[in-house]
């Protein structure tokens, strides 16, 4: 009996402390002022001890990165007007470059002064004799020394290229080591030249060196004139009758959604599938490089994708 009682005795001592602890609680919230109470107390369910849940931040202050989607395994976009560097991919690689190398061809042409209305003439020197690549300029074809310049960039004329090396003072090698000297002028650190064409694959550079490429060659009218014409003829033969007619090797030349400042493409197999382009992508000019692409199509896709996704992030902000 005596157990009875007292188990009774702590019940009834516990149910009397619940009832004076409620009793204070209940005068403590009246004490309060208006409101203030009912915010003070946890909602339904919610634990007493857990901190209040942080504010959503407002996604119109997130800011986005950009980080396009580039499928070429070199790649590097830069603001022509700033320089400042807005993506980069492996872009301090070294890789051979193909045909971009006609950019410093143009520039080393330009720069000699020599007149553009001199007809120059294809040789055998002039074949290559490394890649074994094809031309529509037979041994013997004469054209003035603008007209090669203007295949070498539009067509990426690799006879052309090399004629223009050829009728330089001192000869080809004269040309190459112009091509050099012009490339440390520019800062050009880690590029090499040993050809005017880029056939060889030791016609090496980064994507940052030709950022700086692409800049110093759209100071030049007529390299960001020949380099954007979507199609040029020329006439050759005995008579001067037979004629040809070349296209632009860039597929993005001429469509009415760009505004293409100056461009180049580049393939050989050592060096992958090659674009350089200075563009304006909503009144922002841009220069834009990929490299060491395989697919056929892969360089011109990632120059829409950098513009849709610098677009959408210029809109976001």
């Amino acid at each position: 009996m005596d157990s009875i009682s007292t188990r009774r005795s702590r019940l009834d001592s516990r149910h009397i402390s619940r009832l004076i602890a409620g009793a204070a609680l209940a005068c403590a919230l009246f004490n309060l002022e208006p409101g203030i109470g009912k915010a003070a107390l946890p909602p339904t369910g919610a634990d007493s001890t857990s901190k209040p849940a942080p504010p959503k931040a407002d996604a119109s202050a997130q800011k986005t990165a950009f980080h396009p989607d580039v499928h070429s395994n070199i790649a590097a976009v830069a603001d022509a007007d700033t320089s400042t560097l807005l993506y980069e991919k492996n872009a301090g690689k070294v890789t051979p470059i193909a045909s971009i190398t006609k950019l410093m061809t143009a520039i080393v042409t330009l720069e000699a002064k020599l007149p553009l209305t001199d007809p120059v003439t294809v040789s055998e020197e002039d074949n290559d004799d490394l890649k074994g690549t094809r031309s529509f300029l037979s041994v013997g074809t004469t054209l003035t020394r603008e007209a090669m310049l203007h295949l070498a960039l539009m067509a990426s004329e690799n006879r052309a290229a090399a004629c223009l090396s050829r009728n330089y003072p001192g000869g080809r090698p004269a040309f190459i080591a112009a091509m050099n000297s012009k490339a440390h002028e520019l800062g050009m650190d880690n590029t090499h030249f040993v050809s005017p064409n880029g056939l060889s694959p030791e016609d090496v550079s980064t994507a940052l060196d030709l950022v700086k490429l692409v800049k110093a060659a759209c100071q030049y009218p007529l390299i960001r004139t020949f380099s954007t014409d979507t199609q040029y003829d020329v006439y050759v033969g005995k008579l001067g009758t037979v004629r040809l007619q070349y296209g632009n090797t860039d597929r993005l030349v001429g469509r009415p959604d760009w505004d293409i400042e100056l461009q180049k493409t580049g393939f050989i197999n050592e060096s992958g599938r090659c674009l350089v382009m200075a563009a304006q992508v909503d009144g922002r000019r841009l220069v834009m490089v990929f490299l060491d692409s395989y697919g056929r199509l892969t360089c011109f896709a990632d120059a829409r994708r950098v513009r849709r996704q610098l677009a959408a992030l210029e809109r976001r902000h």
